[in-house]
């Protein structure tokens, strides 16, 4: 009878070191947020400390330590938020695994703000408010300051709901928001105002119109032909060599002003030369590529899913060089008057500003950023590298045609509208082709789906689609009352 007794403790005992090993387990699900949030705090902490060495702890050092402070914050909402627009097709498409994009993006943005970020940026956010109109140092201090608190607070609230956000219509609507309230409505420049609500409709049609254009073509000129390795060795190397020309002209005009000014015409003559040299180098590359691939369509993502890497890794080294700047602007404001004592119109953004920007963007994606990348990539609409590489081009394609119009535009509402221009173009393509379908081979065994089935199968997820046009539409608002608040209520502290 001892045997079964022992066996019976020893049971017991299992039982009992399996609900530990649950509960480690389960503690461990829990803690890896409050990891994630640890990280972030110890790199603000950090920037606050290495700015207090700096700068020293009296009254306007106090003042750009806590800029420091929020900048830093800012800068991992950057990461978290705007950097999933460029990696999440890629993901999306399975061109790179998760881990993959994260490292390319955090490498390509650092390496876009430190190397080819902007070295002037306007104060006053591209002269949406006049700095005259502030009475003293004192009050545009602190409405650069409630600008900047409001526009972090904003993009983490976006990020939270899992809508992707403009971080610089973020910047825009928390400096019009301050500007009111330091200096009322007449101090805002309306017409400028005006440009960017535009751009809101602008920016995600004009993105979606130009992906789903490509989608078409590709469509239309490889995927339903009846050889189609034959039509791709054809075609995709026309259409790297675009994407090469697209980009290089993208970089030239938007990473390279601290190197050198280049206007929109030069630009475009440096990406044709590119693209030309392009088309040469990858035509032989996808010749050989495409040797003993089998003649459907499965075989042509293989072709695309290059090209689509290098697409995300320009996407995020512009951003880096072009957005990051706009965001820590604030901060290099209340730099600038903290140590002068006066308001510039255009102030140099100091480097250690520029490292704190990079550096955040890199904890904030590392940290927070796969849920808004899978949400862009995945959750929207299924994309596949032939969509996924629409997308990126158009984004690229976009910018420079806004840049040739003169119209203020968000990398963001691009790449987002050029998912959902890929999505509806597919919605609309299937239903055309279910009708051409019926209409000439109709098959009576076979019934036709209801609309309530037909609505439920749509290409492209609603419920996104309306969070995220909402969440567009109030960016500028919402960040503006809430810097407004902010700026009342720091003025009342200190005055």
């Amino acid at each position: 009878m001892a045997a079964p007794k022992h066996g019976k403790q020893w049971s017991a005992l299992d039982r009992d070191l399996h609900r530990f090993s649950y509960l480690e387990a389960g503690t461990a699900y829990v803690s890896r947020p409050l990891v994630g949030f640890g990280i972030a705090l110890a790199f603000i902490v950090i920037a606050g400390v290495l700015a207090g060495f700096v700068f020293g702890t009296d009254t306007s050092g106090m003042i750009i330590i806590a800029a420091a402070v929020f900048g830093a914050y800012m800068a991992i909402n950057i990461g978290a938020n705007d950097v999933a627009n460029n990696m999440g097709p890629a993901v999306g498409a399975n061109a790179l695994t998760m881990g993959g994009a994260i490292a390319i993006a955090a490498i390509c943005e650092s390496a876009g703000a430190l190397l080819a970020g902007g070295d002037v940026v306007s104060t006053i956010s591209k002269g949406i408010i006049d700095p005259s109109g502030m009475q003293t140092t004192q009050i545009f201090i602190w409405a650069m300051m409630a600008a900047l608190i409001s526009s972090a607070l904003w993009v983490n609230l976006a990020t939270w709901v899992g809508a992707p956000v403009s971080t610089t219509h973020s910047v825009v609507g928390g400096v019009m928001g301050a500007g009111i309230a330091a200096a009322g409505f007449a101090a805002v420049n309306w017409p400028t105002m005006g440009k960017i609500a535009a751009s809101w409709v602008i920016s995600p049609v004009l993105g979606g119109v130009i992906a789903a254009a490509f989608l078409a073509f590709i469509k239309a000129n490889i995927v339903y032909k009846d050889d189609k390795i034959a039509a791709a060795r054809k075609w995709v190397p026309v259409l790297v060599a675009i994407m090469a020309a697209a980009f290089s002209s993208y970089l030239a005009l938007k990473g390279l002003k601290r190197v050198v000014k280049i206007d929109i015409e030069t630009s475009l003559i440096i990406g044709l030369v590119i693209g030309v040299l392009t088309y040469f180098v990858t035509r032989p590359m996808i010749h050989r590529q495409s040797e003993g691939l089998e003649n459907r369509n499965k075989s042509l993502k293989v072709l695309f899913g290059l090209p689509l890497v290098f697409s995300a890794a320009m996407l995020s080294f512009a951003h880096g060089a072009n957005d990051v700047a706009n965001a820590v602007g604030p901060l290099a404001a209340i730099v600038h008057a903290s140590q002068f004592g006066d308001i510039a119109a255009k102030v140099a953004i100091p480097s250690w500003v520029m490292i704190i920007g990079a550096l955040g963007i890199s904890f904030g994606l590392f940290l927070f950023g796969p849920k808004l990348i899978r949400m862009v990539g995945e959750q929207i609409t299924k994309l596949n590298p032939m969509r996924a590489y629409c997308v990126a081009l158009s984004a690229a394609i976009t910018v420079i045609v806004a840049s040739w119009l003169g119209l203020p535009v968000s990398s963001t509402h691009i790449a987002v509208g050029g998912i959902f221009g890929v999505g509806f173009y597919r919605e609309w393509h299937t239903e055309r082709r279910r009708r051409k379908l019926a209409a000439t081979r109709p098959l009576p065994h076979i019934p036709l789906l209801a609309p309530e089935e037909r609505r439920r199968r749509k290409l492209v997820r609603r419920s996104h689609f309306m969070t995220i046009v909402a969440a567009w539409v109030i960016t500028v608002p919402a960040a503006a009352i809430m810097s407004g608040l902010i700026f009342l209520l720091l003025n009342a502290m200190v005055g």
